[in-house]
């Protein structure tokens, strides 16, 4: 339980220097308080804006499939923290600045192996992540030659690069290039829940893949989510056990990101917990 317990006060004065604004840093500090940070597994995140749903949103509904190149409406995706785990040069894992955006090879779909002269590769239920990036402010037109940066937790709610045991690993974390559809896609798998968080999904928006490298770069945060039914299902799956007891003691209303609401973070699903599934969202960004 205290396996993160050097680096808190590390990620929080780097976290505090990096905010987008003083009342982002007070909310993730009180959401839930800092020593959720300390939840078994990954650590705990909480949510940047207080009615992002609302912020610069065009519609109440969520953008086109990533079959189709525009949709007649779409709404901007809520600003969320990037946690204490990003690896995207903006913080520190204990043996210097972590930073995965540097890394050779970091450019993949694939995100399931470490790179770089490392070895692991993260076991799990299969899973295929699909976004389309859109812009909002040109009736949903898609966003082609952005980069994603993505990463979640393994199986055990670890974070690579963080975690005790896995900081020498830089598996589940991957950047790709939107297509002329504004689609991206990865190949990962299914995150565990570790304690205090509703399992999730991070990732950054960059203008473009040269301005990947600096974290100062990034246009937009955010996270997504799966459907409760999704995970129960998922986590009957072998090595998924831990998840099973956490996912019991938290709700979406209770969690510090999605208390808010989750119309544009949820994503769409199909599959099963056999053969791997297959999410989509659709994410909307003024650009």
């Amino acid at each position: 339980m205290s396996k993160h317990l050097p680096q808190l006060e590390t990620d929080l004065n780097t976290l505090l220097r990096t905010a987008s604004s003083r009342r982002q840093m007070l909310r993730w500090l009180g959401a839930s308080g800092a020593v959720s940070l300390l939840g078994c597994g990954g650590g705990s995140d909480a949510t940047a804006t207080t009615a992002s749903t609302a912020a610069t949103s065009t519609s109440t509904t969520t953008g086109s499939s990533s079959n189709t190149g525009t949709s007649s409406s779409c709404s901007v995706i809520p600003e969320e923290t990037a946690g204490p785990y990003p690896g995207d040069g903006s913080n520190s894992n204990g043996s210097g600045i972590a930073n995965a955006l540097l890394l050779s090879g970091i450019v993949r779909s694939d995100i399931r192996s470490s790179i770089a002269g490392a070895s692991g590769v993260a076991a799990g239920v299969p899973l295929t992540i699909k976004l389309q990036l859109v812009n909002t402010q040109s009736s949903c037109a898609s966003l082609a030659g952005y980069a994603i940066y993505l990463w979640h937790c393994d199986r055990d709610g670890n974070y690579s690069m963080y975690s005790s045991g896995v900081t020498a690993e830089n598996y589940l974390r991957g950047v790709q290039v939107t297509d002329s559809s504004g689609n991206v896609s990865f190949t990962s798998i299914f995150p565990g829940c570790y304690s205090g968080r509703i399992p999730h999904v991070h990732f950054e928006i960059y203008p473009s893949l040269a301005k990947v490298s600096s974290a100062n770069n990034k246009v937009k945060t955010s996270q997504f989510t799966f459907p409760m039914a999704t995970l129960n299902e998922a986590y009957q799956a072998t090595g998924y056990s831990t998840s099973v007891r956490n996912l019991a003691q938290i709700t979406y209303a209770t969690d510090n990101v999605f208390s808010d609401g989750t119309s544009l973070q949820m994503v769409s699903v199909t599959g099963n917990a056999t053969l791997g599934y297959v999410v989509t969202l659709t994410v909307g960004i003024a650009a």
